[in-house]
């Protein structure tokens, strides 16, 4: 028999509360028993004695359930009135004392189930007194029972002085449940504590069990949210903003998540907030509306100042004197409305919502006071400022001037600390709180100088071009902002000819005022890109650069010089680059150390020095590791993965490939390294050809001006997936683009990874005079130029090219090129070309009919699975069943058991992303029929009986 009333709506999940709730349940069967559950409002104290009472009573156990309501003049006994007039419908207990007749004035829809009513005593306290009697009475008839009462810090005095009675004397089979508004675990020893209203003084006969249910943790909170949005789980990052902003209270998450849109994604509003939930606010307004007015007025003052806050900070704020501020506090502190959250004086909301509606609660012409009061007391009692919580005081206030030069200096204190994101963000909003002329292009010029390194969005330029065209600027700080311009638009926008356009037009106003200025522009205008300049243009601006550099009497604009020609000869390919690298200054260091070293480590691993990019890569990780530059750190951890790629050290590089994928979205180039080192590694260890194809596009969509790495690689693995299916032609228009670039620009020392599949292409498709012309042209670029990997490239054209050459005494001259060739990777420590020079090699060898081609084959695929290179040698094997040759595997290979092969593996991966069998056998040179064979023994071992199904098993 439950006199439950139903709950206003369905519970949320119950998250955290297990082990209290088990042992609350194991204390309060042992009866009699009393359990007083405390917490502050929203924190679940209804949803756990929900779930108790679910647990704890059976379906003949009577429950009853009071909820004390707050109001100014309550009626006696009135919750337990409320609850027992829900039990009327169900049978009562046989012979109820007499006394209990005294009940018919209080329960009179009870009044013919009760015995006769006694005669009046006269006198009220007695009358009041029988009552108490009675209703104690009625409680012991009722058996084995729960009694629940909640909120009982709102309990009226009778319904006090029942409670005290029954804990004094409870019956044999009561079980006592007791809920009250605590921020603190309960303290029931005396009447008037923060707990309940009245002492808890039980017989030690009495099971006695006081719990506090304490606010739910990130991860509670995160878990809570994952199960109201029905996923899986939210990210971290979601939890912890959900927690700040609803404290991890239940009530709040769950009036916050309610009318969540269908995603996992933070909403925010045009503030970057998430909506104030109406619940929310009607329920931090009630609290406010029950202080007295001063404390209205420290609530106010905390919610301006929006941080944990001193005494002396509040009253200054409030404009209340100490001792009134302190009577406020405690008045505050009593209602739950601020907490001392971390015990040192700091007086703060639980949760940011209870700020927000706090401050709405504000009337808005009292707010730019409150503000411009929070700012000046700030300013007199913390150390250091706060400069940019001053600002947004200011700024709040209606004094943007003041506004602006906090953020100023809060800036220049992030730059000196060496916060390069921070100094940007706070130069940006400083130029958005319209600053004086004077002022304005001051602060433009320090953002100028710090965006560099700090990977800021796309308001930066924006800013930077409104100051420009304001022409207020004279030669020297216009030249210079033009030429930073040029160099954010160049490194992190994606606009690459517009940037050295830029920085070109920054050149005249800087030989006005400094001819290192000057030069230091013309020195990274020389910086060569597919997607730049004709490299003799470059070298042209070097040169400039190369005349005036006696005239640099500057130190830092003289190693700027030094770096960018050093940079500048290095990607050229030109052979005097190390005698630059020599040349650069030994005071060199910092951020500027990082950038060159960093330009260097991809030039000589692009060119074909693998010891001297890893000793620059080393370096430049020295300088990040000791400057805190997010720009820089991207700069030298994308360099270093596609180093990694190049050199064959593929283990773990897919997973460190994504997450820069993920972290570098916003710089072009770095993105695109990314994305490309994700769609080759993608291609050839996983198989996956489609989802390879899609990142390599991304990637040259993304590319800004790409320095020699990303276009040809991705039009090169590209090319190769048209061999692989037979599809010459296509291969050939993949890689016409950027050979386009290659000539236009003249950069042949970056064309090492497009030629060879190029050439392969063309003499497939039948056009070998191309083909010599593409070997002779790669030939001429490369003369006199310091790029190994180049000649590597062409020794593996010139032996690709042996197959147009016709019939042979010999095969003696053409498998020496192919040797020579492997040889020339293999020195380089590029173990991937080695094996595609072997196995082509091979090929070779099988179709001419020389000997050995069968062995060599065998020799590319172990090169091949060395690296883990999946699909080449899926490649390889197709190649070798082409030629009659029976496939025999390493040692070890067979018998795979309940696992998949990594042939069954990577047609298992195509399957699960929807392509058919004829698909897949395009895909993997494999026939139809041993599509079929695969997909069918890979759903057996892996116990799925539907392709729809593979994906999730398979793993990542």
């Amino acid at each position: 028999m439950n006199a439950e009333p139903s709950p206003p709506s369905a519970p949320g999940p119950l998250i955290g509360r297990s082990a209290l709730l088990a042992d609350v349940y194991a204390e309060l069967d042992r009866r009699p028993a009393i359990a007083v559950i405390t917490g502050e409002t929203g924190v679940g104290k209804s949803r756990f004695v929900h779930e108790l009472l679910r647990r704890t009573t059976s379906s003949d156990a009577v429950t009853l359930v009071a909820r004390c309501q707050e109001a100014d003049t309550p009626f006696p006994f009135a919750p337990l009135v409320e609850a027992l007039n829900r039990f009327r419908s169900g049978p009562l207990p046989a012979d109820l004392p007499p006394v209990t007749g005294a009940l018919h004035a209080l329960l009179p829809d009870l009044a013919d189930r009760l015995p006769p009513a006694p005669p009046p005593l006269g006198d009220p306290r007695a009358e009041h007194h029988r009552v108490l009697r009675a209703l104690h009475a009625y409680t012991a008839a009722l058996g084995e029972a729960v009694l629940v009462v909640e909120d009982v810090q709102w309990a009226d005095a009778s319904t006090c002085a029942l409670l005290r009675t029954v804990v004094a004397d409870p019956p044999p089979g009561l079980g006592l449940v007791l809920t009250a508004r605590s921020r603190t675990a309960p303290h029931t020893d005396a009447e008037g504590s923060d707990g309940l209203p009245f002492p808890l003084r039980a017989p030690a006969h009495v099971t006695v069990v006081e719990r506090h249910l304490a606010p739910l943790s990130a991860a509670e909170t995160g878990a809570l949210a994952a199960g109201l949005l029905g996923v899986q789980a939210v990210r971290d990052e979601f939890a912890d903003r959900l927690h700040r902003e609803t404290g991890g209270l239940p009530y709040v998450v769950e009036e916050v998540l309610r009318g969540w849109p269908d995603s996992a994604e933070y909403p925010t509003g045009a503030a970057g907030e998430p909506p104030l939930p109406a619940s929310v606010r009607r329920v931090v307004v009630e609290r406010l509306r029950g202080l007295p007015p001063a404390a209205r007025q420290v609530v106010a003052a905390a919610a301006v100042l929006g941080e944990p806050a001193p005494v002396e900070l509040l009253c200054s704020v409030a404009g209340l004197g100490e001792p009134e501020t302190r009577r406020a506090l405690a008045a505050a502190l009593r209602e739950g409305v601020l907490h001392d959250p971390f015990r040192d004086g700091g007086y703060a909301f639980p949760y940011d919502l209870a700020r927000r509606a706090a401050y709405e609660a504000v009337a808005e012409p009292e707010r730019p006071v409150l503000h411009l009061r929070a700012a000046r007391a700030l300013a007199r009692h913390t150390s250091p400022f706060p400069l940019a919580g001053m600002a947004e005081h200011y700024r709040r206030a209606g004094r943007p001037a003041q506004a602006a030069r906090c953020l100023e200096a809060a800036a220049d204190r992030a730059a000196g600390d060496g916060d390069a994101g921070t100094a940007a963000a706070q130069y940006l909003g400083a130029l958005r709180n319209g600053p004086s002329p004077v002022a304005r292009d001051r602060v433009a010029l320090k953002l100028a100088r710090v965006a560099l390194n700090a990977r800021p969005g796309p308001q930066v330029p924006a800013a930077l071009r409104q100051v420009l065209g304001r022409r207020s600027l004279g030669p020297g700080p216009s030249g210079e902002i033009r030429l930073l311009l040029g160099l954010l638009l160049r490194n992190q926008s994606g606009s690459g000819l517009e940037a050295l356009e830029e920085i070109a037009r920054a050149v005249p106003d800087l030989l006005v005022v400094s001819t290192g200025q000057a030069a230091r522009a013309l020195a990274i205008t020389a910086i060569p890109s597919l997607k730049g300049w004709p490299v003799g243009e470059h070298r042209r601006l070097l040169a400039e650069a190369e005349r005036l550099l006696p005239g640099v009497e500057e130190a830092d604009l003289r190693s700027a010089v030094l770096a960018n020609r050093a940079t500048a000869l290095a990607l050229m390919g030109d052979p005097s680059a190390w005698e630059a690298v020599a040349d650069l200054p030994d005071a060199l260091t910092g951020e500027g150390a990082a950038r060159v070293y960093a330009n260097l480590a991809g030039a000589a691993n692009s060119l074909g020095h693998p010891e001297r990019a890893r000793a620059f890569q080393a370096r430049a990780w020295q300088e990040v590791r000791t400057n805190h530059a997010p720009y820089l750190e991207a700069f030298v951890e994308t360099t270093d993965v596609v180093a990694a790629f190049t050199s064959g050290r593929w283990k773990g590089l897919l997973g460190r490939a994504e997450r820069a994928e993920a972290q570098y979205q916003d710089v072009p180039d770095f993105h695109a390294e990314a994305l490309l080192v994700c769609g080759l590694l993608r291609l050839h260890t996983k198989g996956q050809t489609d989802v390879a194809r899609r990142l390599l596009e991304r990637a040259v969509e993304t590319t800004a001006l790409d320095t020699g790495v990303v276009l040809t690689a991705a039009a090169a693995a590209v090319a190769r997936v048209h061999l692989a299916a037979g599809r010459p032609s296509q291969a050939v228009q993949a890689v016409e683009g950027v050979l386009h670039h290659v000539r236009r620009t003249g950069a042949w020392v970056w064309a090492t990874a497009l030629v060879p599949p190029a050439v392969a292409a063309l003499v497939r498709d039948g056009r070998p005079g191309e083909a010599h012309r593409l070997v002779a042209e790669l030939a001429a670029g490369i003369t006199a130029r310091d790029a190994p990997a180049a000649r590597a490239a062409l020794l593996t054209c010139r032996a690709l090219l042996t197959a147009t050459d016709g019939p042979q005494s010999g095969h003696a001259p053409s498998d020496a090129l192919y040797v020579s060739a492997a040889d020339a990777w293999t020195r380089l420590e590029r173990p991937y070309e080695a094996a595609y020079v072997t196995e082509a090699r091979g090929l070779h060898l099988l179709a001419s009919g020389g000997p050995g081609g069968r062995t060599v084959l065998h020799q590319a695929i172990a090169a091949y699975q060395d690296i883990d290179a999946v699909w080449d040698v899926l490649r390889c094997q197709r190649e070798l069943r082409e030629h009659g040759q029976t496939i025999v595997r390493r040692p070890g290979a067979l018998g795979y058991g309940d696992h998949l092969s990594p042939r069954e593996r990577a047609v298992a991966r195509l399957a699960s992303l929807g392509l058919s069998n004829r698909e897949i056998a395009g895909e993997l040179v494999l026939s139809h029929r041993t599509v079929e064979h695969h997909v069918a023994r890979a759903l057996r071992k892996l116990g799925i009986s539907s392709r729809t199904e593979i994906g999730p098993q398979l793993g990542p």
